[in-house]
């Protein structure tokens, strides 16, 4: 979605015409409960025509779908014969066994439960996303900076 009604709100080149309380309004148009049942949200900024005209490669679509399919793999194995087929289909007993934090990742999700007002859902699709991208980085566990990452993905409220 647009930040604002005129869509140019934040907008490094282009100035936003809209009044506070119209871009307010317009962002509480999408409920706090659907967004939460959204996993990722990114901010799409305009991009310059230098970045778009590149020619440098960007990383191969083979290299990403073999991350992908090797994460795929390793989610198979780990719900053999339980049932569920992927991350997202976990439940809290599931997550408290495949997404685990440890200490040093426990301090960092209890901040940001409290400063972003995570509901229950929020916090389990954090997790399950951390585990997600755990699992295309290769790695057995879920550590901090995965969890860190998966926060980034959350909804953010404009500045105003």
């Amino acid at each position: 979605m647009n930040p604002c009604p005129c869509g140019y709100f934040g907008d490094p080149v282009r100035e936003c015409r809209c009044a506070a309380s119209a871009i307010a309004r317009y962002q509480k148009r999408i409920s706090g409960p659907l967004l939460d049942r959204i996993d990722i949200h990114l901010d799409v900024p305009r991009i310059e025509y230098e970045k778009l005209a590149e020619k440098r490669a960007g990383e191969p679509s083979a290299a990403v779908r073999g991350r992908v399919e090797a994460a795929r793999e390793a989610q198979r194995h780990r719900f053999a014969g339980t049932g569920l087929v992927t991350n997202v289909d976990m439940g809290p007993r599931e997550l408290l066994v495949h997404a685990a934090l440890d200490e040093a990742g426990e301090g960092p999700m209890k901040a940001a439960v409290k400063q972003l007002h995570l509901s229950a859902r929020s916090y389990h699709r954090v997790l399950k996303l951390g585990r997600t991208i755990a699992d295309l980085a290769g790695e057995a566990s879920v550590a901090t900076h995965h969890v860190a990452e998966a926060l980034q993905y959350r909804p953010r409220q404009l500045a105003i």
